[in-house]
């Protein structure tokens, strides 16, 4: 059963940062392929870093989680905003009750598919919005979308909401993932329009 509904009611000239353009498509970006899981059984996400109890979950296991389904607005740093976008997954502060996070740790570092990663603060990881998704709509993500389980990080730029997602690492330092080894910003708050790592 899913609950919650959260996301406060603004007017949408409130909700579309400064340099973006509703679209009411969800385009597909993405480097590298589109993994396709002909055996959901063979997946697995590991939780580790600075964690005193690390932990490897099945997608049995994280539909096992309690889910909630969540109401919000994405903003691609390509320029396009998705409104009213619907979700259904784990927050990630449900799923991090039982590795016992150290003091240290300040940061996460999400690992895709064929070794992307991106990196978040842990407050932004954390956030109350935060959620690893399987379902958009009321259905299972689609493999471009990033079937089985994507971040979902809306106050943030799109990419750091990383698809396909394997592992969640906690860390003591800030360490830049593949966009922002190429030049995109550390952060990425669209509505300071933190695109690259000169804004």
């Amino acid at each position: 059963m899913f609950f919650g509904n959260k996301r406060k009611k603004h007017e949408a000239s409130d909700r579309v940062p400064p340099n973006q353009n509703v679209t009411t498509t969800f385009p597909v970006l993405h480097t590298g392929n589109v993994p396709y899981y002909e055996d959901i059984g063979k997946w697995n996400l590991q939780i580790y870093g600075l964690v005193d109890a690390p932990k490897l979950y099945s997608y049995e296991d994280m539909m096992n989680f309690p889910q909630t389904n969540l109401l919000n607005d994405i903003h691609c740093v390509t320029g396009w905003s998705k409104l009213d976008v619907n979700w259904q997954g784990v927050l990630t502060s449900d799923i991090v009750k039982d590795v016992r996070i150290k003091p240290n740790a300040k940061y996460v570092i999400l690992h895709a598919e064929e070794g992307w990663t991106t990196n978040l603060a842990i407050e932004d990881f954390l956030k109350e919005t935060s959620l690893l998704a399987h379902s958009y709509h009321g259905e299972p993500l689609t493999p471009e979308h990033g079937f089985p389980l994507r971040g979902v990080f809306p106050h943030l730029y799109f990419w750091k909401s990383a698809k396909w997602i394997r592992g969640i690492q906690f860390t003591e330092h800030n360490h830049p993932g593949f966009w922002e080894q190429n030049g995109y910003h550390m952060k990425g708050d669209p509505f300071k329009e933190q695109r690259f790592s000169f804004d």
